[in-house]
């Protein structure tokens, strides 16, 4: 099992230093600090934490040239976040994150009031990842390839895999059983959209960690834990609304499921093989949801269209070499992504060929990966990124 100190993990945090109220003092007087984060005490289970995470990348793209010809050479900063956590006491605690993403608008990301009672027993209510997949507890930040799996993990969302509701989890048997579940706002609630009569989306989800228990809070996910720790686990997911998708004249009911695993093995004294795959089952009644465009003209929310019904598969493989090279392991990294629409017919595979620099797990590394799209009825694609990721 992992070691306590070095499991936990609030993935809003990134990594914190806890400072007392001198070394305060000193940082805000221009000394230098290990990391830029910190955790204020002001007593007895009271605090106030502040991260940073960052994402940028230089993408060259097959016809990704402005004469839709030429290759591309477009850098991007993907993703800026800050974090913020306070505990009021023991039991209540809070969560607001913001991102500024690559189209330059700032959004709030997570916003919940967080009561956690016991291990077995806790309640999030606000904004935040509803229970769904690996994919999306991971979060781009959390991924063991650079992109976030796009073409099968496509459960509704406001934004970035969020949704306003309230969730119930906990962590049984001697915490290898995770459990979660929850209400939300859902998808197409608006005027002229399916979901007129305001039905909620219900999501949970139920994991089991055969190996060595996942990092606390357990909640949220990785793809890969860089060998910390030895870990299978497996999870299986549903997520259901009345009236989900379409049109106000044509509804259909929507339904999500999915299974996922996760493979960690600590190999050759510093090394981990990691495997992971998923499979995505999508039904919407065979209603052809509304498009994405709908967004803005009547709707309060971005939790609107693009719903498919069809099936989706994923496959992932990754190998950490056990050697320092500098500053720290390369690991590389293959991926699958397939999705079956049913409706449209249009299927989709993605190809990532990558190879990362692991320096300080999550919170600093470099990646390169090649990119191959393929979907029918359309010339295959192709592109390069370099990607670097920080979070303090």
């Amino acid at each position: 099992m992992m070691d306590t100190d070095s499991a936990v993990r609030l993935r809003c945090w990134g990594r914190g230093t806890i400072l007392s109220g001198a070394a305060m003092i000193a940082l805000l007087a221009g000394m230098d600090a290990a990391h830029a984060s910190a955790t204020i005490n002001f007593g007895d289970d009271e605090s106030l934490s502040v991260g940073m995470g960052f994402r940028t990348s230089f993408t060259s793209a097959e016809n990704g040239a402005p004469d839709g010809k030429s290759r591309s050479a477009d850098f991007s900063l993907d993703s800026v976040r800050l974090y913020v956590n306070g505990s009021l006491n023991k039991y209540i605690k809070a969560t607001f994150d913001t991102e500024r993403a690559s189209d330059g608008t700032i959004n709030v990301l997570d916003g919940y009031i967080r009561f956690e009672l016991e291990d077995e027993f806790n309640i999030w209510v606000g904004r935040m990842l509803p229970p769904s997949d690996r994919a999306n507890l991971d979060g781009p930040y959390y991924e063991s390839s650079w992109l976030y799996p796009g073409v099968v993990s496509q459960y509704p969302s406001i934004f970035d895999g969020r949704d306003d509701g309230a969730t119930i989890w906990g962590k049984l048997l001697d915490k290898h059983l995770v459990y979660s579940a929850g209400v939300f706002q859902g998808h197409n609630d608006f005027k002229g959209a399916s979901n007129q009569s305001d039905n909620p989306l219900i999501a949970a989800r139920v994991a089991y960690n055969f190996w060595d228990v996942e990092d606390d809070p357990a909640y949220y996910t990785s793809s890969t834990y860089y060998g910390a720790a030895d870990i299978l686990t497996l999870a299986a997911v549903v997520q259901y609304q009345e009236d989900g998708v379409g049109t106000a004249g044509l509804r259909g009911d929507y339904t999500g499921f999915n299974v996922d695993g996760l493979m960690e093995k600590k190999v050759m004294d510093g090394g981990a093989v990691t495997l992971e795959g998923a499979y995505y089952h999508y039904d919407t009644g065979g209603v052809i949801d509304i498009v994405p465009a709908t967004i803005g003209a009547n709707s309060p929310t971005d939790n609107v269209g693009g719903l498919q019904q069809g099936n989706g598969y994923l496959a992932s493989a990754a190998f950490l070499f056990p050697e320092k090279v500098g500053w720290g392991k390369f690991q590389p990294v293959f991926r699958y992504q397939e999705f079956d629409a049913d409706l449209t017919k249009i299927d989709s595979q993605q190809y990532d060929f990558g190879l990362n620099y692991i320096i300080d797990g999550h919170n600093a590394r470099i990646s390169a990966v090649y990119v191959i799209d393929q979907a029918t009825h359309a010339a295959d694609s192709n592109e390069f990124i370099i990607g670097i990721q920080a979070q303090f």
